[in-house]
């Protein structure tokens, strides 16, 4: 299953709900060109959902962490919610877990771009 991302914003936040395997190739470029994308329209307050994430490759990661570098280097904020066990697990592994903001539940990150 590719990657299905889908959009909606709440106030100035953008979501991307995001569903499927964010893995080198396909995935990874569709995450790439949405956030591009939100930061070209100048929406820089972003939050992805990634709940519906079956999985992500080394490639994945590396996209995941690319995406937040670009959009601070930009002025604005990428925030993680809802992370699967299995991401969360891996972002600890690779000691990536501390520099994203994660959040459990979407009114306490929405609330944390204020």
């Amino acid at each position: 299953m590719q990657l299905e991302i889908r959009e909606r914003t709440v106030g100035d936040v953008v979501i991307l709900e995001l569903h499927g395997r964010i893995t080198i190739g396909e995935g990874s470029v569709q995450l790439r060109d949405a956030v591009s994308n939100l930061l070209n329209a100048g929406r820089n307050r972003i939050v992805l959902l990634l709940e519906g994430v079956t999985y992500v490759d080394s490639s994945g990661i590396g996209e995941l962490v690319s995406r937040y570098t670009t959009t601070k280097n930009m002025g604005g904020q990428l925030k993680l919610l809802r992370l699967p066990k299995k991401i969360k697990d891996l972002l600890m592994i690779t000691k990536l877990l501390t520099v994203f903001e994660i959040y459990e539940d979407e009114e306490t990150a929405l609330a944390s771009f204020k």
